[in-house]
């Protein structure tokens, strides 16, 4: 999709369609929609008058202006309550125009920023909130289909509008920033909707090749040989039931300017989860592809940090496996040695997400950190305690905490924080090793998130447990059915607080 900002009256723009925000029972008509409402002979104040638009959040009508101003349509997208405004909102309301737009097969539309003129937010993140919720509304991923294909409209030119040329290089700047950030999520959401006899680990590792050499990042990968050398016996014992080989992907972002120390990502990269031996039920097995969801956000932020320019020393590490039950797969009561020396004792095949984080997290420490964040789809206990809303956070330094939480009110992929209290350290004791891989029932993810500790040292560490997030059931606004991406913006958010950008 093509990217335009323009200076401008929207009211002159000859296009398909424009587009004005409208505040939840709005009283008072203001600027081009005043002028516009005219024009069209009151019709706007009379949609209004008659409660048949409200300007309730995502509420959208369509008014036909026959030739009145150059556009064929003009689109009305309600931005809610005013004092409940804010950037979601924005993508939100961007991302329901788009999928309206979509509906009536219009190849282009120019758009006001909403709610740019209230100066609660600079223009900046404004414009950038909109270029999210439409370029993550217009997402699709149509390479099955054979029958249907004619459906997956694409919208060819979005352009953002605004008459004060003061403006334009802020929207500028933030357009930029939408597009990058919705680039890197689409990525995301292009690995995990992929089938996994298609992103296999041997295949994910190529894709991470690919995209280095075309946006300038390093990227190591480890085949199993090289694993075996290392010793990672927990990512060995997951991979052992598989006949396809184990990858441990290493990428780096290395900028002239770095600030504030390296930063490393981990992200669990199980490109298809039976359970293993633990098998699990054949119902909605199909979504276990999904399992890599943390490694497919990790490899869509260095991809999109390179892109950037991002001025921090950025790394990224993927073990990447599928986790089957076969003649060779490791039991329950199974003992793993791990890369950090510390031994697991298996007691459900099902908990290996933990296992091939333990090896990536304690190979971390090689870099000297200053931060570590892994994200998982973990535990389906993350899902009992938060649903499908957002993911679980905890970690080791409070500080870091508050910076990804910080970075989670900004992209609107909200996060919620769960406690790491020793009481719950019992729970994961073996008999026979050093920690056992699940605790059972009672707050397991906390106790996963336990595991993880174990093996990230005393380095500042924070873990995201992004199960209930990795797939959306029913559609949102800027969500289509399929892949979420929770993830990327986040990270790239905090990255760019990280390193003092504004």
């Amino acid at each position: 999709m093509k990217i335009g900002v323009k200076r401008g009256e929207l009211i002159q723009v000859e296009d398909q369609a424009i587009s004005f925000g409208v505040f939840q029972n709005q009283k008072q008509l203001k600027g081009e929609l005043k002028v516009l409402d005219s024009i069209l002979s009151g019709t706007i104040t009379e949609l209004l008058g008659t409660g048949d638009f409200t300007g309730k959040l995502n509420q959208i009508t369509l008014i036909y202006p026959q030739g009145k101003i150059k556009s064929k349509r003009v689109i009305l997208v309600g931005l809610g309550q005013k004092e409940k405004f804010g950037l979601d909102r924005i993508r939100q309301a961007a991302g329901t125009l788009c999928k309206k737009a979509k509906e009536l097969k219009i190849k282009s539309f120019s758009s006001q920023v909403f709610g740019g003129k209230q100066r609660r937010f600079s223009m900046q993140d404004s414009s950038q909130a909109a270029l999210e919720g439409i370029l993550l509304a217009a997402y699709q991923l149509g390479d099955y289909k054979t029958v249907e294909k004619d459906d997956l409209f694409e919208i060819e030119e979005v352009t953002l509008i605004d008459s004060d040329r003061t403006n334009i290089p802020e929207i500028q700047r933030g357009a930029k920033l939408g597009e990058i950030f919705s680039w890197g999520t689409n990525l995301a959401r292009d690995l995990i909707n992929h089938p996994a006899n298609v992103i296999t680990p041997t295949k994910l590792a190529q894709v991470a090749v690919d995209l280095s050499k075309e946006h300038k990042f390093k990227c190591n990968v480890l085949s199993l040989a090289d694993i075996r050398k290392l010793k990672m016996g927990a990512l060995l014992g997951v991979a052992q039931g598989s006949n396809e080989p184990p990858k441990f992907i290493i990428l780096e972002h290395l900028p002239k300017r770095r600030r504030g120390g390296t930063v490393v990502l981990v992200g669990k990269g199980i490109t298809f989860d039976s359970g293993g031996i633990s098998i699990k039920p054949s119902e909605k097995m199909e979504e276990m592809k999904a399992d890599m969801s943390g490694a497919a956000a990790v490899l869509a932020t260095v991809s999109s940090a390179a892109r950037l320019n991002l001025p921090v020393h950025l790394v990224g590490l993927i073990p990447a496996t599928e986790n089957l039950p076969s003649g060779t797969a490791q039991r329950p009561g199974d003992i793993l040695t791990s890369y950090s020396g510390k031994t697991i004792e298996v007691i459900n095949t099902d908990a290996e997400g933990r296992l091939i984080l333990a090896d990536a997290l304690s190979y971390a420490g090689k870099f000297k950190p200053k931060a570590i964040v892994d994200i998982a789809t973990l535990t389906g206990a993350c899902i009992v305690a938060l649903g499908h809303v957002g993911a679980g956070m905890m970690g080791n330094d409070a500080n870091l905490k508050g910076r990804i939480l910080q970075a989670s009110q900004r992209t609107g992929e909200k996060i919620w924080e769960l406690p790491l209290w020793e009481e719950y350290e019992k729970q994961i004791k073996s008999d026979l090793a050093d920690v056992k891989n699940t605790g059972g029932r009672p707050a397991g993810t906390i106790t996963a998130a336990l595991f993880l500790k174990k093996f990230v040292g005393d380095y500042p560490w924070v873990h995201l447990d992004i199960a209930g997030m990795d797939l959306e059931e029913k559609e949102q606004p800027y969500v289509p059915k399929g892949a979420i991406g929770f993830g990327v913006r986040l990270f790239l958010q905090f990255l760019r607080d990280w390193s003092g950008l504004k």
